[in-house]
């Protein structure tokens, strides 16, 4: 019966971990001027760079940006990573210490 139990909740992380890797979350800087859209895997998949944003003279400027939205969406991601999996094991029973 506890094996059983072990391999439902299992298969049932393995479900969530690949739809969490699919799943988008956008983070953005300089009042949302700059945008990045990030994975749940941490893996970028669009960048969009406002128009008036793009200067030469402001190169360091703009990859500070660039950094700043990247962590956004990075924390939201890991933030929407950690509230599933808090969710898919509600109410189980883990022993002391275990951590998922």
């Amino acid at each position: 019966m506890l094996m059983r139990q072990a391999q439902e909740v299992q298969k049932k992380m393995q479900k969530i971990q690949e739809d969490l890797a699919n799943k988008e979350f956008e983070g953005a800087s300089a009042g949302g001027m700059i945008r990045i859209i990030i994975t749940g895997s941490g893996l970028a998949r669009r960048i969009t760079i406002d128009q008036s944003l793009i200067n030469k003279e402001e190169k360091e400027i703009l990859e500070d940006l660039l950094i700043a939205a990247f962590n956004d969406a990075k924390k939201k991601s890991d933030e929407g990573s950690n509230d599933t999996l808090r969710s898919a094991t509600a109410g189980m029973q883990l022993p002391p210490g275990f951590k998922i």
